[in-house]
């Protein structure tokens, strides 16, 4: 088994006074030559959008896109039709494919928005932009892997172009957690939202990440209560 570990603390930084995020692969201004991308994972930005703040309409192509806003809510629109609003206990997934273009805006024009975006190297390049969003319940993740994005659209996960897996799990301080890559020789990328966890002898708290292969499963403990992402994709050269 192979590891990498990602401080929060040392993740990339922008402010733009409306917009504050970190990043844990190099992204815009910020480059660090050891932390290009995991596998097929190329973007996990943490971002605080400011009350009446937002990205303006801008274009994606080839790249799958996943929004998870873990408090308050934007407000969506996009080249494919899509349109509405999403929120905490919502995931919306993007196919760019061959170009999409899109706006995001906090929903809000007093409150922040704090969201999760990942980017992920898709299988299959210039097919039909496409759109999806769907609200989880937070009830089903309770000492449990939800699955939220998947190939397979496993318990009604939304489908993703790509050989990878989005799980979410609320941990209660004290419970364990075993997770199996579903794909042969999948990587698996744990980003802790909340809370404090260990995978083997690695103590993550809130924000770290750890990246995890060249293994077929992995076990997380909360040493307190914890939120988690796990991100699941092929190991690209």
């Amino acid at each position: 088994m192979k590891t990498i570990f990602h401080a929060a603390d040392e993740r990339g930084q922008a402010d733009f006074g409306w917009l504050k995020a970190k990043h844990s692969f190099s992204f815009g201004q910020w480059y660090d030559p050891e932390k290009v991308h995991f596998g097929a994972l190329r973007v996990l930005n943490d971002d605080i959008v400011l009350g009446g703040g937002g990205f303006p309409t801008h274009p994606h192509d080839n790249m799958e896109i996943v929004t998870i806003p873990m408090v308050g809510a934007l407000a969506h629109q996009d080249s494919t039709g899509g349109k509405g609003r999403i929120e905490s206990g919502d995931v919306q997934i993007m196919s760019a494919g061959t170009g999409i273009r899109h706006s995001e805006f906090n929903a809000s024009s007093v409150d922040e928005v704090n969201l999760l975006q990942v980017w992920v190297f898709p299988k299959e390049r210039n097919i039909k932009p496409r759109y999806n969003q769907k609200s989880f319940d937070p009830a089903g993740r309770i000492n449990a892997w939800q699955i939220v994005v998947s190939p397979l659209e496993t318990d009604g996960a939304m489908w993703i172009n790509q050989d990878a897996q989005f799980a979410l799990s609320t941990l209660e301080k004290g419970k364990s957690i075993e997770y199996k890559p579903v794909f042969s020789g999948n990587g698996m990328y744990i980003f802790v939202q909340e809370g404090t966890i260990t995978v083997g002898n690695t103590v993550l708290g809130k924000r770290d990440a750890l990246g995890v292969w060249e293994t077929d499963q992995i076990q997380l403990k909360a040493t307190e209560d914890a939120a988690v992402l796990l991100i699941e994709v092929p190991m690209l050269s």
